[in-house]
């Protein structure tokens, strides 16, 4: 069992209180204890992180990308080590958390090469004799706040980019899953950077989040999280004029059109419904399909859904882990509650299931003659739950796709060059995926959505470079030479 311990100021740090981590899917099973943050380690991690901050922006690029390089070999070197971990904690399968180290691993190397990428550029000036110059300069210390559905991997994207361009990083990730977050710690903390560069402060968001949020001396903020937290946050940040950058809700949509290949289509829907046990933010919560080919389209979707195997996450061919928890899945239930009576129609699943190891279980469900308006169909979920609406026609269900607060991802699934491309400059989203699940991004270009899905720049890629840094323009008039 793991006991691990905040890490602040370059030390390993104990806490007032512990907490259990928590196996979802044999709930005997105890993963580790981890010590929980008080405000005072806001403070001296932070304090710690300003001169570190000054020291590694200062240390070259060269010496920035070496370290992003080795701690990503070492993810991808022990990726079916720690995934194993990672499916522990978190309950999705282990094929799912050997490949959310790889990825997290990839992230690091990425942007080890990004930070010797960190170019400025020249223009003449309007005014003769004077040359221009523009520069882009890390933000200093800054905050991150990262989800449980991917605790690696979304915490790497974030934390990679920071590092890359010469900030220093105070990263509160999910409570839910700390045996994740200690492990990548672990990591950085044995590599060549500054006393204080990084630090981890594990707690909850009501307090350790808050305080971070509140502190005066971050001067950005990376989050990802629900869309109620995610505003309270920035209200916090905001009064500051702390830039931002946030990744909230989200109910992506899937069209399936008259021409797609139907088991393509049920494939992708069902890789995009219930991958990672449909608590992903890109899940395909909502399936748009055309209604000549309706009913033919569900009965291969129910029949598909309902032969998933669900069960321990670290069990040879289970196809569905549990939720990530009791709470999760109460939720859940509540959901397909909702749903019913809301009038849609439950095919299939929906149901607590009691497997040989005690754990947070559930049948992935199917809801039918579902309607834009119904709260399984606004709500954001977070489930392996999704719901079939049908459509007459590609304008309807465009309207249908883009009829709801959220702006993340939405795909459609269609032989036709001009339907998919009607369709992508319509979508009120910020990634839209052609014969492609709505789950599943690349790592080396922009993510991220509209509307209330997102707030403030992109992440990963090159755009990241457009939140964690900020631009100088620099005026030089050197006179006439002797």
């Amino acid at each position: 069992m793991l006991n691990g311990r905040n890490f602040v100021a370059g030390e390993w740090r104990d806490g007032a209180d512990w907490i259990e981590d928590i196996n979802p899917s044999d709930v005997t099973d105890v993963v580790g204890r981890f010590v929980q943050a008080r405000p005072s380690d806001i403070h001296d991690a932070v304090a710690a992180a300003q001169g570190a901050q000054r020291e590694w922006a200062a240390a070259g690029l060269e010496a920035r990308a070496a370290v992003l390089d080795a701690i990503g070999r070492e993810l991808m070197a022990r990726s079916k080590e720690l995934g194993e971990l990672l499916s522990r904690e978190e309950g999705k399968t282990l094929p799912e958390g050997v490949g959310e180290v790889y990825r997290a691993g990839q992230f690091f190397t990425y942007f080890a090469a990004e930070a010797l990428r960190n170019l400025g550029a020249s223009a003449d000036s309007v005014r003769t004799g004077v040359d221009v110059l523009t520069e882009r300069e890390p933000l200093g210390v800054v905050a991150i706040i990262s989800p449980w559905n991917f605790p690696i991997a979304t915490a790497s994207w974030k934390i990679a980019p920071a590092l890359a361009f010469g900030n220093a990083v105070v990263w509160k990730p999910a409570s839910i899953t700390p045996a994740s977050a200690w492990a990548l710690t672990e990591i950085i903390s044995r590599q060549a950077i500054p006393k204080g560069l990084f630090n981890l402060v594990m707690g909850s968001g009501s307090t350790i989040g808050r305080e971070l949020a509140a502190n005066a001396d971050i001067q950005g903020l990376s989050f990802t999280g629900s869309g109620d937290v995610g505003s309270g946050i920035a209200a916090l940040a905001a009064a500051r004029f702390v830039k931002l950058q946030l990744e909230m809700g989200s109910k992506n949509p899937f069209v399936i059109m008259d021409d797609a290949d139907i088991d393509r289509a049920v494939d992708l829907a069902v890789n995009g419904a219930f991958g990672g046990t449909g608590q992903k933010c890109t899940a395909s919560s909502r399936l748009i399909v055309h209604r000549p080919i309706h009913d033919a389209f569900v009965e291969k979707l129910l029949a598909k859904a309902g032969a998933l195997k669900v069960g321990h996450a670290l069990e040879a061919g289970v196809q569905m882990g549990p939720v990530v928890s009791a709470e999760q899945l109460s939720a859940n239930l509540d959901y397909v509650t909702l749903g019913i009576s809301e009038g849609a129609e439950l095919a299939t699943g929906g149901e607590a299931l009691d497997l040989a190891h005690r754990g947070h279980y559930m049948a992935p469900a199917v809801f039918l003659n579902g309607r834009s308006r119904m709260r399984i169909n606004q709500e954001e979920m977070f489930a392996p739950i999704t719901c079939v609406i049908p459509a007459d026609d590609l304008d309807e269900a465009i309207f249908l796709a883009n009829d709801t607060p959220y702006g993340l991802t939405a795909g459609i699934a269609t032989r036709s060059l001009a339907r998919a491309t009607k369709f992508r400059h319509a979508s009120r989203s910020g990634c839209v995926m052609v014969n492609l699940a709505t789950a599943g991004t690349d790592y080396h270009v922009p993510f991220g959505g509209v509307r209330a899905s997102s707030y403030g720049p992109r992440e990963q890629g090159r755009s990241a470079v457009e939140f964690y840094t900020q631009v100088k323009t620099s005026y030089i008039h050197a006179g006439a030479a002797e």
